[in-house]
């Protein structure tokens, strides 16, 4: 083993550890995290969701939760179906979190293996957008399946998603595919328009070698779902929004169950 490198935590009772990364904030990739983890306990699995953006939480927001007391609670809590963890759940939203790299990464591996996640067939990580501290620790330390990378179709969007795609290279993560958010409207009449341009999901798979997921079109009630405290593929499950995710969610489940998940393109440095 690396000496530089941490050793991984044991989860003994989760079969996968499922990260949901980006490069940059804006993407909607807490909004995809969530709602994959839906779709995955929807299709039938048991599921975890795990916020491990300290500074930004927004699961709680998501599932309709707040702050609650940990001397008398016990987590992860549940809503919906879903095991939760949060640091939503232990400042108020009022609250800014002012921690240094090192804290962060303490907070995030002790969610991981101080909280008794039970059994669970996937638990889904929201990772903050970046490449900083709290990524590179999840992804030393926890025993990671794969990744998924969340971009738009913009050349922006592409510019930073490329470098959490090469953060996991450095660590040897398998990238389990791209998923493009945001990608067209559906009017009315049923035709799409792809308000924020045209293939950077695909762009970005077939530049790094690795699987594209597929498309994901945009819906003004996800958002308003999301501030709702309802998920979309809860709130909606027949719209063509809640279709796509659990289309994504079988894809995803067929990725990291692949025998040689382990040997997932990784990107060549």
């Amino acid at each position: 083993m690396n000496p530089q490198m941490p050793q991984k935590l044991s989860l003994p009772g989760v079969k996968q550890v499922i990260a949901v990364a980006s490069g940059k904030g804006g993407v909607g990739k807490s909004t995809v995290a969530a709602n994959l983890a839906l779709a995955l306990h929807m299709s039938g699995h048991t599921v975890g969701l795990m916020d491990a953006d300290i500074y930004g939480p927004s699961v709680p927001i998501m599932f309709g939760l707040g702050t609650v007391n940990p001397q008398t609670t016990s987590f992860p809590l549940e809503k919906f179906g879903i095991r939760l963890m949060s640091m939503g759940f232990l400042v108020s939203p009022e609250q800014a979190v002012i921690w240094r790299g090192p804290k962060v990464a303490q907070a995030v591996q002790s969610f991981l293996g101080q909280i008794d996640w039970g059994q669970l067939d996937y638990l889904i990580i929201d990772l903050p957008p970046g490449t900083g501290d709290a990524q590179l620790t999840l992804s030393q330390s926890a025993p990671l399946t794969g990744a998924v990378i969340v971009t738009t179709p913009g050349e922006v969007s592409l510019i930073d998603a490329r470098k959490g795609v090469k953060m996991f290279g450095e660590v040897r993560v398998p990238i389990l595919g791209v998923v493009e958010n945001m990608s067209y409207f559906t009017d009315a009449t049923g035709a799409k328009t792809p308000i924020f341009g045209v293939g950077g999901g695909q762009k970005l798979a077939d530049e790094n070698h690795v699987p594209f997921l597929g498309e994901l079109p945009i819906d003004p009630r996800v958002a308003a779902c999301g501030d709702n405290g309802e998920p979309m593929v809860r709130k909606h499950p027949d719209s063509p929004v809640a279709k796509a995710y659990m289309t994504l969610a079988a894809t995803v489940a067929a990725a990291a169950n692949r025998p040689n998940a382990a040997a997932l393109p990784q990107v060549q440095l």
